[in-house]
């Protein structure tokens, strides 16, 4: 019985017993222990047998008061729960015994966060505070809203987007599932899915062409060689190629079963592939290719493969070294195959000549920028670390983390600890017969950039 209601009633009955003792509807104890008939008597009972009708109105005013003060609470708790009565937010109706564990995500707390109390902090306050909720800060965080806005307003999503935007950006940076963000947010699990699959989707469609280029204009190609030759001291360098293994939460059997997404460290996963600049930018990016595949592979059936094997891409930026043109080219490990414009180590255990294990090792320095990348992006948006989205959706979430990492790595957003990567393994690829000319070609690219290196090093 509501606490409220047997405070009041026993005043009323302390009241009425002033007023008219005879009438007492409390007995005392001896009057009790002496008449066991009256003790096991019902309330309706009692109140019939006195004289007066005052027992009977104190009880109904009491009853009629706790009815009306419980009716105020549970009015105070929906209005709560519906986020202030907007009838937009119908999909985010919280439970009023779930009401204090949801109200810190609903729609009127982010709302209150994102307009008042964020612009009463000083930016370095405001920003770290939001980069732990949604893993960027609120500037970037709002460009992405601008950007994705119109299209999740044209898809009648419920929800403000603003708010779907963070929900999901709070799933990527921190790795939850959908039902834990069920439990966070009061919505079912599959509109969580559906929600994140939606804005993913919008990431790696509307804003990759954006934000993921290739660098083809001559001022990206000297910005990027310029800075390469800084760390290398190898010329005309614009990128680090290198692939990562997803690890997938789960596959169901369906989706080809056996070991196909078992990758080489013992997971299922999907792979990912990326080229990275001297900022740790991705300027290339696929996911095309599961677990069990290898980087080799996975590169010949990539885009940009193609693209730069048929002369696609042309890079306006050719020098002289000893005789030979070179065009601007990425570099790999040994577990990619040796092309014009893709250069890999002579040796992966450093059995080569001076000049050429001079040249292997300041390769890898230029390769550790894709590496970095790579660690930056799964520390960021966790989620990689260890994929809980249906497998159908899988490749548009990479792709749409890899979007969000330029976007912080373009904003000059603080770089966290970098997640490790297992070691790298495997042995040299097979060229392929349709790759022999570019191979004999890369080949003696390679020999001429590892002697003039060596000459140039060598001479200081």
């Amino acid at each position: 019985m509501d606490e409220s209601f047997l405070l009041m009633l026993s005043n009323l009955i302390h009241l009425q017993n002033s007023m008219d003792p005879a009438t007492s509807l409390i007995s005392s104890s001896s009057t009790s222990a002496a008449s066991p008939s009256l003790s096991s008597q019902s309330p309706a009972s009692l109140l019939s047998a006195t004289s007066s009708a005052a027992p009977l109105l104190f009880f109904t005013l009491a009853s009629l008061l706790s009815f009306l003060a419980s009716s105020k609470l549970h009015s105070k708790q929906r209005a709560a729960a519906d986020g202030g009565g907007n009838s937009t937010n119908n999909a985010n109706r919280v439970p009023p015994e779930k009401t204090s564990e949801t109200s810190a995500y609903s729609v009127a707390a982010f709302r209150a966060l994102s307009t008042e109390h964020i612009w009463s902090l000083e930016a370095p306050l405001r920003d770290a505070q939001w980069r732990s909720l949604y893993g960027l800060s609120y500037p970037v965080f709002t460009t992405v809203v601008d950007k994705l806005k119109p299209h999740i307003a044209a898809s009648n999503l419920s929800l403000p987007s603003d708010y779907a935007v963070a929900m999901v950006l709070s799933r990527l940076a921190h790795g939850y599932s959908a039902k834990t963000m069920s439990a966070k947010y009061a919505l079912e699990p599959y509109l969580i899915s559906k929600i994140t699959n939606m804005v993913t989707r919008l990431l790696a469609t509307k804003l990759y062409s954006e934000f993921i280029k290739i660098p083809v204009s001559r001022r990206r190609l000297i910005e990027a060689t310029q800075a390469f030759e800084e760390l290398t001291s190898l010329p005309n360098m614009c990128g680090a190629i290198d692939g990562s293994a997803v690890k997938l939460h789960s596959v169901r059997s369906d989706h080809g079963g056996g070991n196909l997404h078992r990758c080489r460290y013992g997971y299922d996963s999907i792979l990912l592939q990326v080229v990275a600049d001297h900022k740790k930018v991705f300027w290339d990016v696929c996911v095309k290719a599961p677990g069990s595949s290898d980087d080799a592979t996975h590169l010949r059936d990539s885009l940009l493969y193609h693209r730069l094997i048929s002369g696609d891409v042309v890079w306006d930026k050719v020098i002289n070294v000893r005789g030979h043109h070179v065009r601007p080219f990425i570099v790999g490990d040994w577990c990619y195959p040796l092309l014009s414009f893709l250069m890999t180590p002579f040796s992966p255990n450093g059995t080569g000549t001076p000049a050429q294990n001079l040249f292997d090792g300041m390769l890898m320095k230029g390769r550790s920028v894709v590496v970095e990348a790579i660690g930056l992006l799964k520390a960021r948006w966790k989620i990689l670390q260890d994929l809980n989205v249906g497998l159908n959706h899988s490749p548009q979430t990479i792709v749409a983390c890899c979007v969000l990492h330029n976007l912080c790595q373009i904003a000059r957003e603080p770089e966290p600890d970098i997640w490790k990567e297992p070691d790298e393994s495997g042995a040299p690829t097979r060229v392929l017969e349709n790759e022999k000319a570019l191979h004999f070609f890369g080949d003696s690219l390679r020999q001429a950039l590892a002697d003039d290196l060596h000459q140039r090093l060598s001479s200081r």
